[in-house]
């Protein structure tokens, strides 16, 4: 018995333990959960004050949209106010909500569609009702039905169409959603033309104050930010062609890794430029909504940039297929790099240098007396990598028996087609950087650039050191078009 009892007592000071030891381990879990739950919150709210530092504007916009609501609201604390809309003034919230966007582009392109899906939405309704009404009770359901099948379903298809799509989906949308609410509360509403005009004016009211806040506090412009993203791609197309060109004939180990460690976004920055296409659609269709602002007319050429875009994904393609070649396995020895080191670092320089300065006559909108003398540069150099390219075989067996290295070697095919689809695929990127060029001329041609404006001393030095005869400068240019 007094061992049982030992043992009785001895289980029960264990299970005591153990529940004390459950208890602890408990409220440390849940301080271990509460620790991570705000380390997580803590990384939230720095990643989100980060995001709004990069880019204020962000910060900008919310006050705008605050402003706007709180305006908005104004009609449900005055009693006037209230009393001149009644209950709809809900509408003009919902509006606010619903309309006010990052872009002035935006917002005008919805307002607009907005006004006119409802507008139209109502007259036709109103119409429907009307008729429906004359035909007596039995054929009034059956009227508004087919007309909200037929209105809805052509409506709807009207959103596949590219054009209206591009322009007017938002007011189709609003147009089908009208339509049936008004087609239906005319069946059972009897004072439709009050309910429907109180709707009318508070989207109005709403509306037009969306469009004076955007317009008038801190506009962001979408319009401003294409053009930002097309001269900003044009670099990241320059540095990236640059950068992969030098790293691949940089003969040197050292500096081929410094270049990585500097310029690595440098060099994948024409990623950007590929996926790019989707923002500057929506970018050009919104900027065509906005009125005239900055440098920019109301009839701002903008499907022009989507056609130098369009070249500059062009020539990103090459990039990107060049990039591959570069980092192939197969890899080229270093004296078969070395005989086209030199003009491929020239054609990869010169191709960059033309389209900054490209990019640089975008951002200024200002024409600029360099391009034409870039160009020729360009293509003597593409020329020069051009006839390399077909004596290359001759010249690097001529220089293996003058070194005496071999005599009589024949270049394997594996060891020279790295370095032959490389300069080939530089020859095809000097085409591309002249599409590109072609591109922001109409481009500064439509959009009435100012013209160049250049110290004649400087323009005569650079000119001299291409022509030596002054008289022949004019005609070395005209000529440019034949070298193209």
């Amino acid at each position: 018995m007094a061992q049982n009892k030992e043992v009785v007592k001895g289980v029960e000071w264990r299970i005591n333990v153990g529940d004390g030891s459950s208890e602890r381990v408990g409220h440390g879990y849940m301080w271990a959960m509460t620790a991570k739950l705000a380390m997580k919150l803590y990384i939230f709210v720095k990643k989100a004050w980060e995001l709004g530092v990069n880019d204020p504007r962000k910060f900008i916009h919310c006050l705008k949209v605050g402003i706007a609501l709180t305006a908005v609201s104004l009609f449900y604390y005055m009693k006037p106010l209230y009393d001149g809309v009644g209950g709809n003034a809900m509408w003009a919230v919902m509006t606010v909500v619903v309309v006010f966007e990052h872009t002035a582009g935006a917002t005008i392109y919805k307002t607009i569609n907005r006004i006119c899906g409802t507008s139209l939405a109502g007259f036709l309704a109103f119409g429907v009702h009307w008729v429906a009404s004359k035909a007596g009770d039995e054929f009034e359901p059956i009227i508004v039905g087919v007309s909200i099948f037929l209105l809805a379903s052509a409506a709807t298809f009207s959103r596949f169409i590219p054009t209206i799509k591009a322009r007017f989906d938002y007011g189709a949308m609003i147009f089908i959603l009208t339509f049936s609410v008004i087609s239906i509360s005319g069946y059972r509403i009897d004072k439709l033309m009050d309910m429907a005009q109180q709707r009318i004016s508070t989207i109005l009211i709403g509306t037009c104050l969306c469009i004076i806040v955007s317009l008038t506090i801190c506009p962001i412009w979408a319009g401003q930010e294409l053009h930002v993203l097309v001269t900003g791609n044009l670099d990241k197309v320059a540095n990236s062609l640059q950068g992969c060109v030098d790293q691949y004939f940089s003969h040197s180990e050292a500096s081929a890794e410094v270049n990585d460690e500097e310029s690595n976004k440098k060099l994948l920055g024409y990623k950007c430029v590929l996926s790019s296409k989707g923002t500057e659609d929506v970018m050009a269709n919104l900027a065509r909504w906005e009125p005239a602002h900055g440098h920019f007319n109301f009839r701002h050429p903008w499907k022009q940039y989507l056609k130098v875009a369009a070249s500059m994904r062009s020539c990103a393609s090459c990039i990107d297929a060049l990039i591959g070649c570069i980092n192939s396995e197969n890899k080229a020895p270093d004296h078969i790099k070395k005989n086209m080191s030199s003009i491929s670092l020239k054609v990869g320089a010169n191709c960059a240098s033309l389209i900054k300065e490209l990019a640089i006559t975008m951002r200024n909108m200002k024409k600029s007396s360099k391009v034409d003398i870039l160009i020729m540069e360009m293509n003597n150099s593409a020329q020069e990598l051009q006839h390399l390219l077909k004596s290359y075989p001759n010249l690097v067996n001529a220089q293996d028996i003058e070194t005496e290295v071999a005599a009589e070697i024949e270049i394997s095919l594996v060891e020279i087609i790295q370095v032959v689809t490389i300069a080939s695929l530089l020859i095809e990127i000097v085409a591309r950087v002249k599409c590109i060029g072609r591109c922001v001329e109409e481009l500064s041609d439509l959009a009435k650039f100012q013209p160049a404006i250049c110290d004649k001393s400087k323009h005569h030095t650079v000119d001299n050191k291409i022509n030596p005869d002054p008289e022949k400068d004019e005609e070395a240019i005209n000529n440019k078009l034949e070298i193209v």
